[in-house]
């Protein structure tokens, strides 16, 4: 789909799309508008409200995922300010003909792209650059107390991370202590 200031590129996970914004540039430097809703509801045929914005910080090899809510459920338009991460979802929709599958895009403070993730899906990143800053907007608040994990390396789900041969990834407790896919709830 062509919008006349998005690109709007479907990925092989239903629903998930990559949204490229038109960038303008000169000798100065550039802009771009990171999220108009009315263009966005044009190119996505998407009706979205956004309620929250997060704004994360991590050191290459750092890996934050893969989360998700069973309740509050939360659409996600992620993107990067600064360096580059390698982005991941999974979909845990049992009715979905993608359910199961995963979808890894690499985002960067160059490339400029955006990543939609609708409800349903487990999400994550790795921080390929010494550092990164992600941008996310949501469709719900956080809930914690519906928030679950998936586990990062679940060998049914096999998610390709770009990680050196016998490299592990910097991770928190929560995220060491994700649940293998055959216990970990879906929608």
């Amino acid at each position: 789909m062509q919008a006349s200031k998005l690109t709007v590129t479907p990925t092989s996970i239903n629903g998930v799309l990559i949204i490229e914004p038109k960038v303008f540039g000169d000798d100065r430097g550039w802009f771009m508008e990171s999220f108009n809703a009315q263009d966005f509801a044009s190119a996505t045929d998407l009706d979205v409200q956004f309620v929250q914005d997060n704004h994360s910080f991590s050191s290459r090899s750092t890996l934050r995922g893969m989360h998700y809510q069973l309740e509050k459920t939360q659409g996600k338009l992620v993107r990067v300010v600064f360096g580059a991460v390698f982005d991941v979802a999974v979909d845990l929709r049992q009715q979905s003909s993608t359910y199961g599958q995963w979808v890894g895009i690499e985002l960067s403070a160059q490339n400029h792209r955006q990543l939609w993730l609708p409800p349903g899906l487990a999400h994550g990143f790795l921080v390929l650059s010494e550092t990164a800053e992600f941008l996310y907007k949501t469709t719900d608040y956080y809930h914690p107390q519906s928030e679950v994990c998936l586990a990062w390396n679940d060998p049914t789900v096999a998610i390709e991370w770009p990680l050196e041969a016998g490299e592990l990834p910097n991770l928190n407790a929560k995220d060491s202590a994700g649940l293998p896919w055959e216990k970990a709830p879906k929608f």
